[in-house]
């Protein structure tokens, strides 16, 4: 079986991403939570992850670090993870690696905080940017998923790794109260209805770990829940 180093749920976006890829194709994996900070690499973590971050999977011996990386070992074994069509996989696997590497402005100013229910304000003129080019992604995603008659309601009408390492960003939306489109909205509610989205949440409803960010819940006018 494997097993999944994460951090807090309430906070860990990059831990998502694979806990919930395990969830929807059903892979047995056992989780362990362990305390993050919110500043990056912690040598503490070195005794279960060799980078000092996590996410981090265990097969058995053997250790794969970083999300992507661990999304795509276990596609390897798990080949529907990805989209059947040739030019849709081509394009997942670009828009994972752009959510990778990219929308710091949103990383940075609106932090993952499933707890968190904000009134909303206006985003800045980055994190906008950031959140235009995310709606270009998904709605040039669904007509992929058109064009090939891929049947469902996710980014490639089947779930993939693409719609796991675009969850955290439903979250941000979802609990910073950012308005949306029409055709957006329907995508965050497709995921928020995702099983392993709403046992994820409860689990971060859970903890009891808070940390210093969690002042901006003042600053948005939010609450916890």
């Amino acid at each position: 079986m494997y097993q999944l180093f994460i951090g807090y749920q309430n906070y860990s976006s990059w831990s998502l991403r694979p806990w919930l890829l395990l969830k929807h194709f059903n892979i047995p994996f056992a989780q362990t939570v362990v305390p993050v900070d919110g500043k990056g690499v912690n040598a503490t973590h070195r005794v279960y992850s060799d980078n000092g971050l996590v996410p981090c999977l265990h097969d058995g011996d053997f250790r794969v670090w970083d999300t992507l990386a661990i999304c795509d070992y276990l596609a390897e074994q798990y080949p529907q993870m990805w989209p059947a069509n040739r030019q849709a996989r081509a394009r997942a696997r670009s828009i994972c690696a752009e959510m990778h590497s990219g929308f710091t402005a949103l990383r940075s100013q609106l932090p993952m905080n499933v707890r968190l229910r904000a009134k909303g304000k206006e985003n800045t003129p980055e994190v906008a940017a950031d959140l235009n080019r995310i709606f270009v992604i998904w709605r040039n995603a669904r007509e992929i998923a058109s064009h090939n008659q891929v049947a469902g309601d996710y980014l490639f009408g089947e779930f993939s790794i693409a719609d796991a390492m675009y969850a955290p960003v439903i979250w941000r939306l979802y609990c910073y109260g950012v308005q949306l489109p029409a055709d957006i909205q329907y995508y965050v509610d497709t995921m928020l209805a995702h099983p392993g989205m709403q046992e994820w949440e409860q689990a971060a409803l859970q903890e009891g770990a808070y940390l210093p960010h969690d002042a901006l819940i003042e600053q948005f006018g939010g609450a916890r829940e």
